[in-house]
């Protein structure tokens, strides 16, 4: 750990009086110094700015303006000090609203007190810090919302289709043939080959596996449908 010559002025903000005198119990002494503490978001915007503390220690869940909204409109002001949250990881999307409204890192309100130390001496360096539990969460988000946002484009690509063409495409993903098709669907074989054709101009694809492709993609057979 790199020393400083100063003490870290922290200003402690959660809703609860024991999580508050715990923290200044553990952080107190060595190079972070509690300079002030908040019991609500309102509250901390006002003994940020009375105090001017080097870093905030922010919770998120609060009454009134809870620690997303009080994150923002500390950062927002001039010379705003790093916010480094804290969170028992109970919601994700509050996690990544947190770091939209200008949080520099997360730290679990369990963690041991060397590594409150370091989170509070990173950010104050304007060094991002998160927990690796918060940093694994994080990232198992970010590819949950790229995987939703391609089953969306999926589900675009195929909402052309009509109900007929989107059976026939089903079934041609289960790979049945022509004939098989006509069976199951109480069809001719040669409206199935003209209704297979529609469905590959509309899907803009030149054959029955990017058909079936395109299908498994939009999730047909577990019964997606925009």
């Amino acid at each position: 750990m790199v020393a400083v010559s100063e003490p870290v002025r922290v200003v402690v903000v959660d809703d609860d009086p024991m999580v508050r005198r715990g923290l200044r119990l553990l952080l107190g002494g060595g190079p972070v110094e509690v300079v002030a503490e908040a019991g609500d978001g309102e509250e901390a915007v006002r003994v940020v700015a009375e105090h001017a503390p080097d870093v905030v220690l922010m919770d998120l869940r609060m009454p009134g303006t809870d620690g997303v909204a009080a994150t923002e409109r500390i950062r927002g002001a001039p010379g705003a000090p790093p916010v480094l949250v804290l969170t028992t990881l109970d919601s994700d999307r509050a996690l990544v609203r947190a770091l939209r409204a200008g949080a520099s890192g997360f730290l679990l309100k369990d963690s041991p007190p060397d590594e409150l130390v370091e989170g509070v001496l990173a950010v104050h360096r304007r060094r991002p810090h998160l927990a690796d539990s918060a940093a694994r969460r994080l990232i198992d988000l970010a590819v949950g919302s790229a995987e939703d946002e391609a089953l969306r484009g999926a589900r675009e690509r195929v909402a052309v289709l009509s109900d007929r063409e989107r059976e026939v495409a089903l079934a041609v993903s289960r790979g049945l043939s022509n004939t098989e098709i006509a069976e199951a669907l109480f069809m001719s074989v040669s409206n199935v080959k003209a209704v297979v054709g529609r469905v590959m101009a509309k899907l803009d694809a030149p054959n029955r596996v990017l058909v079936a492709n395109a299908v498994r993609d939009a999730r047909l057979g577990d019964g997606g449908r925009e």
